[in-house]
């Protein structure tokens, strides 16, 4: 049984990304649970000492939440309704990524699955506040889906790999299960840049074709620098469904998020990306 969460804001973008996710996951036995946080548009004392259930006075922010919800729920059951889902809605007085990553814990959650704003109106980057926070502190993986995205079967499956990370199982099961739920193969892409591998980046290579023996897999070289902008290209010269990136210092996702003016390099993911945890050091501080 996997255990999904998925943050909403009641939008059509949200929507969009229930969709996907009630789409890419039909076969599989799932309990979703759909969140919706709020803040009063003022604090008042009563809401700093325990929240909406200890004020006295009504917000309408706690009657929306629920509403809109209780309206998401009734309309997933209505086009999606499925046996293997088990369907459960959080509304919560809370800052999204403290919710997310108190409910993280609380619920066993495996799988965050979220929507992107899309690129106009938004000032500070590509993916929206929201889901840079989110990917930011999460302690699991993420997958966004971005704005307008309609759903497609996951064929094949593009791993950006700098071979820094101290691969593990556990990092990399959501990658692993998406490729055995898809029966799709994953493409390890390393840019080669100016020197060859140190022997703590083969070491890394070598054990993380052994965490991906279960499923299809190859590992691809090109020449150049690792560039968000060459990935993209890459991505979409060879018609991939899904871009998993590892999320730690000095990798492409840290390059991604901390570039400026995103619009002007054309870092603009079409498809589906998943963002996983690195939970180890990597590679390079193993040797310090």
């Amino acid at each position: 049984m996997k255990t999904i969460l998925i943050p909403t804001d009641f939008s059509d973008n949200a929507w969009n990304t229930i969709s996907f996710a009630m789409q890419f996951l039909k076969g599989e036995r799932c309990t979703f649970y759909f969140l919706h946080t709020y803040t009063p548009a003022f604090y008042r004392m009563d809401y700093m000492l325990g929240g909406p259930e200890f004020s006295a006075i009504p917000d309408k922010g706690v009657d929306a939440s629920i509403e809109g919800l209780e309206k998401t729920l009734k309309a997933v059951k209505a086009k999606f309704g499925n046996a293997k889902h088990i369907y459960e809605t959080v509304s919560a007085f809370n800052i999204l990524t403290d919710e997310i990553n108190s409910l993280t814990e609380k619920k066993d959650i495996d799988l965050i699955i979220m929507g992107t704003q899309g690129v106009s109106g938004v000032k500070e980057i590509f993916l929206g506040t929201n889901a840079v926070h989110v990917i930011g502190k999460a302690s699991i993986p993420v997958l966004v889906i971005p704005s307008g995205y309609g759903y497609k079967p996951i064929e094949r499956i593009l791993f950006s790999a700098d071979y820094e990370s101290n691969y593990n199982d556990k990092d990399l099961h959501s990658a692993i299960e998406i490729a055995k739920m898809s029966h799709a193969e994953i493409t390890v892409l390393h840019m080669k840049e100016a020197h060859d591998l140190t022997i703590a980046q083969e070491q890394n290579k070598a054990f993380l074709g052994r965490c991906l023996a279960q499923v299809p897999h190859r590992f691809i070289e090109e020449s150049g620098a690792y560039d968000p902008a060459r990935i993209i290209t890459y991505l979409e010269k060879h018609n991939y469904g899904l871009l998993v990136m590892m999320k730690r210092k000095h990798s492409l996702f840290e390059r991604v998020m901390t570039r400026q003016h995103v619009d002007q390099v054309g870092f603009h993911v079409q498809l589906p990306f998943l963002v996983i945890p690195d939970t180890h050091n990597s590679a390079k501080s193993r040797l310090k």
